[in-house]
């Protein structure tokens, strides 16, 4: 079991990690300033107030790369809120805003909640974060909390103050008592729908979702168990149609996944002990710092000097 879990804790880091393609597309465009190679990336895109011109683009992963031609997704609709707003990350590929607002309408439809509640999707530009996440850079991540939104009329204050809610019991191994039969449909409509390539749940939602699924089981493979992700749940979807330097996620493995988030809750219920250290071993890596500009796909540069 345990190397089982560390093969897949591997591949899922993998996953979540751009893959160092060849940026097709760059050869037409100017050399980045070497100067400006080396500024951190997070404050260039953190500063960025509005999207890019120019038709949607994805270029790079998602956590490392940018969007040119985001939208915003409205701060209130007939069956959704953007939360945070202060943080300005309610921007995201044009495939994000109408998956996001075709979500809220489902599940609107098929529960007692009036919508959802939407935590940050990515910056006007993409790219990285001035503080957070480290993925939600290419436009086509989203939060979407656990709190069922029964109010669609929050003010803008609100929507700073207001928490969402945790949903996990003993370190993520259980949901707790907050947990219902509606978390699960709504789980269940996010990861049925074919744009989606991942979402992001704490191990102990995916066990018991895995438990009480009665029906068609196929949706359960796009759910994968992953650290935190229990006051909301992360959506990542596929690369938009046509964009070639946009890096994908690798597939789920094939299955429903069940086994594999068993063994996440056995982990957290038995922790293994600490691998001793090989003292012949090479000392470990130092810490990679921010990213900067250069680390960036070169398309990433014309966006933020795309007024």
């Amino acid at each position: 079991m345990k190397h089982r879990f560390a093969a897949f804790a591997l591949m899922a880091l993998a996953a979540c990690t751009p893959s160092g393609g060849t940026d097709r597309s760059s050869a037409s465009l100017p050399p980045l300033d070497v100067t400006r190679s080396g500024q951190e990336a997070r404050l260039l895109f953190g500063a960025e107030a509005v999207a890019s011109g120019g038709l949607p683009a994805v270029y790079g992963g998602y956590a490392r790369g940018c969007v040119s031609g985001a939208e915003q997704l409205p701060e209130t609709g007939p069956t959704w809120q953007a939360m945070r707003l202060s943080r300005n990350r309610n921007w995201a590929h044009p495939d994000a805003i109408d998956y996001v607002q075709d979500l809220s309408r489902e599940v609107a439809r098929l529960t007692s909640w009036n919508g959802i509640y939407v935590g940050d999707m990515s910056q006007p530009r993409g790219g990285p974060m001035l503080t957070g996440h480290a993925s939600h850079q290419s436009g086509l991540d989203m939060d979407i909390w656990m709190l069922p939104a029964r109010d669609l009329t929050l003010s803008s204050d609100a929507r700073e103050n207001i928490s969402s809610i945790s949903m996990r019991r003993a370190q993520g191994a259980y949901v707790n008592d907050s947990w219902t039969p509606e978390h699960h449909a709504v789980l269940r409509a996010a990861a049925s729908d074919p744009r989606v390539a991942r979402i992001f749940v704490f191990p102990g939602a995916k066990a018991q979702m895995c438990r009480d699924e009665t029906g068609d089981r196929s949706y359960l493979r796009n759910i994968r168990p992953w650290y935190g992700h229990h006051y909301h749940f992360h959506v990542r979807l596929n690369c938009p149609a046509g964009s070639s330097d946009c890096e994908p996620q690798a597939a789920p493995p094939p299955g429903d996944g069940c086994d594999e988030a068993e063994e996440w809750v056995a982990r957290i219920l038995s922790p293994p002990p600490p691998a001793p250290r090989d003292p012949n071993a090479a000392p470990p890596a130092p810490p990679r710092g921010p990213l900067t500009l250069g680390d960036l796909p070169r398309q990433c540069a014309a966006i933020l000097s795309n007024g």
